[in-house]
């Protein structure tokens, strides 16, 4: 696996195509992040997106680090200060290596808090 997500044609082929410290955090992250809301989940640019109103979070795998993605993540740092914001917009990613230690209910209320956010602010990617 490169700087890129594994090459899937479905969530689920996404998550069967990681192995060990990979598999066992992606499978965490997207089980915390569907506790969170009604999400649709898709591939999109080789990542795990799920949608809500918009795209809304990502799970990215790569060599040596797994990024959970949020479209409006410069919102969720007073929740997780380790958010880094990244590009333009409200972009922002939390970076997780195999050292990393994150709590699934941590992952679960940022689900919750983007979720809310894409249906009260309404769909990032189109800009007004």
């Amino acid at each position: 696996m490169a700087m890129m997500g594994p090459a899937a044609e479905s969530p689920n082929a996404y998550i069967a195509a990681l192995s060990g410290w990979q598999l066992e955090l992606c499978t965490m992250l997207r089980a915390a992040v569907m506790r969170g809301a009604s999400f649709d989940e898709t591939i999109k640019w080789t990542n795990l997106v799920f949608l809500a109103n918009g795209p809304c979070i990502l799970i990215r795998a790569e060599e040596h680090r797994v990024l959970l993605g949020f479209w409006r993540g410069k919102r969720l740092r007073d929740i997780e200060p380790r958010i880094r914001a990244s590009g333009k917009y409200e972009l922002g990613n939390l970076v997780l290596t195999a050292d990393t230690v994150v709590d699934p209910a941590l992952v679960e209320r940022l689900a919750v808090e983007a979720y809310r956010l894409n249906f009260e602010l309404g769909n990032p990617s189109t800009r007004t």
